[in-house]
């Protein structure tokens, strides 16, 4: 590896370590080849992600991802991230094509783009995270297997459920709702922050739809954490911990959905720690 790759891949690492709040927990666990080459996804990740939340206009946020998609071909000179995303698939089994999907995803929100049904938000997470569940597993071992990359699939799909639970009311601020159309009218709830700064509770019809769609994101983890006794202990570790440290606050928000309705809900670092001890000890969250 030149000295010029090994800064890129620092530089990926550093991103990760200020940026994955919640995934380094468990990309920490990975032995350092690897370790190396997750960052980069994420850090490429990243990038397209704060792209799509970023301030400029959309016209702008457009032309920016187009250069993405540039770049997954041919890596722009002095571009540290993609120079160690670019190492990183010839190490590993990568489909730079997942990112492609990502990019897809993230032009969904910059349209505004609004789901009709459970399926198509399915679409709409398949394309935002279980792409990188699956660009993920080219990095554990196991690509190649069509049932572990249906698992790997899975698991982001229900980690981006999550998200989406636990940033109800972040997202409606920002004129973004993921929440199924199909799911606000058969619960007659009406998105909306009151003057306190809180999501209307609509008499406790948001409560209700919240804890039923946290219950339905429960069976896409059992689902995909079918994957962990397929790979080798530490990436089990790894994904096991992120899945873990999602899964724990899916199930806060199951049991306390108003605890989302004025504030991001997360775990502190001790209990994250906890997570990512309990999955390098090879238990299943």
């Amino acid at each position: 590896m030149t000295a010029t790759i090994e800064q890129a891949y620092a530089d990926c690492e550093q991103i990760t370590r200020r940026e994955a709040r919640n995934f380094y927990y468990g990309i920490r666990l990975l032995p350092p080849a690897k370790r190396s080459a997750l960052s980069a996804v994420y850090a490429l990740a990243r990038r397209v992600d704060d792209i799509g939340d970023g301030d400029l206009p959309s016209a702008d946020k457009v032309e920016q991802l187009a250069a993405v998609r540039a770049s997954l071909a041919v890596p722009a000179p002095g571009d540290s991230v993609m120079a160690a995303v670019h190492d990183a698939a010839g190490r590993y089994p990568i489909d730079l094509g997942a990112f492609g999907e990502l990019v897809d995803g993230v032009e969904m929100d910059v349209v505004g783009r609004r789901y009709e049904t459970f399926d198509d938000l399915v679409t709409y997470c398949t394309c935002v995270a279980g792409s990188i569940g699956r660009l993920s597993l080219a990095i554990f071992g196991g690509s190649a297997d069509p049932v572990a990359c249906g698992y790997a699939n899975t698991l982001g799909v229900a980690l981006q459920q999550t998200n989406i639970l636990r940033d109800v009311r972040e997202d409606l601020t920002t004129g973004r709702v993921y929440l199924p159309a199909e799911d606000l009218d058969r619960y007659g709830v009406t998105l909306r922050v009151g003057a306190d700064g809180r999501l209307d509770d609509n008499d406790g019809r948001l409560d209700k739809l919240l804890r039923d769609a946290a219950d339905r994101a429960t069976g896409w983890y059992d689902e995909g954490l079918r994957l962990l006794p397929m790979l080798d202990r530490r990436s089990a570790a790894c994904a096991g911990a992120m899945a873990g440290i999602y899964r724990a606050l899916l199930g806060r928000i199951r049991d306390e959905p108003s605890s989302t309705y004025d504030r991001r809900l997360s775990l502190s670092g001790g209990e994250k720690i906890r997570v990512a001890v309990k999955a390098l000890a090879g238990r299943r969250p």
